[in-house]
């Protein structure tokens, strides 16, 4: 069974996909231990890990740079990774720069924005789709809830439908209603994975630095299950204590020479 199909499974099962951004070895690595279903490589590394000011800086040879890292340290784990802005400006472009990015250990390629030509023309190419509507981070300047009036709702609707008839494998729906998202996962054969659209969706996905509390800024629709961005600051403070007070290293964390050479210094 392929990953898609998996997927699309769990959907008719319905068994919720859990899913979670990682950029590196070894977050990859915990969270395949953990089970996670789907790692994100999403263009999040911009603003959470390399000091970007927005998603749109995000460059194809980052994303393939991370997702090479994620998939050396999760090589079993399904991996899903976007399509930078301004990479897929035409199928033709979309279909090059997503077998740079299938190349590096991508199973999945996502891009935002309702255009079943992008997914024609990568599902011709034999790479599976996914989908991405409400909040577009790399093409709304303002990060706030889509879908809020009747019209604009029935227009996301809308577009969700014809990504699902072009071939979509997955769905990422961002900052929507509750309602509309169930709408849609309701609506469509691909399954629906939610980031602040509630708790009809066939999955779920958070941004890791968010939700291990590593991030200044808390969500509504994060939840902190750890707070590793305190322990972390906590930890740093008392080493560079115990360097300064020479506390550190202490006799358990250094190298003798053996006694038959120690004359020889």
């Amino acid at each position: 069974m392929s990953i898609p199909e998996r997927f699309f499974e769990m959907k008719r099962r319905g068994q919720p996909i859990a899913v979670l951004t990682a950029y590196d070895a070894p977050t990859a690595r915990l969270h395949a231990e953990a089970g996670i279903d789907l790692i994100l490589v999403g263009d999040s590394v911009g603003t959470n890990i390399l000091g970007y000011r927005d998603e749109r800086e995000v460059t194809l040879a980052d994303i393939v740079h991370h997702v090479g890292a994620v998939r050396r340290g999760a090589p079993e784990a399904a991996i899903a990774a976007d399509l930078p802005y301004g990479t897929y400006d035409t199928p033709a472009d979309a279909a090059v720069n997503a077998r740079a990015i299938v190349a590096a250990g991508a199973n999945i390629i996502k891009f935002e924005g309702a255009r079943p030509e992008i997914v024609a023309a990568l599902t011709s190419a034999g790479i599976a789709v996914s989908g991405h509507l409400g909040l577009e981070p790399q093409h709304h300047a303002e990060k706030r809830l889509q879908g809020k009036t009747a019209s604009a709702a029935q227009q996301i609707l809308a577009n969700a439908l014809a990504l699902d008839k072009a071939g979509v494998s997955l769905m990422i729906l961002e900052l929507i209603p509750e309602e509309l998202a169930s709408a849609i996962t309701k609506a469509v054969a691909a399954p629906t994975i939610g980031i602040g659209a509630g708790r009809g969706t066939d999955g779920q996905v958070l941004v890791t630095t968010d939700m291990l509390g590593m991030t200044a800024a808390n969500f509504r629709h994060n939840r902190r299950y750890a707070e590793i961005g305190q322990a972390a600051r906590e930890a740093v403070a008392a080493y560079a204590a115990d360097v300064r007070n020479r506390r550190f290293p202490g006799p358990e964390n250094v190298f003798l020479m053996p006694k038959d050479a120690s004359g020889a210094v």
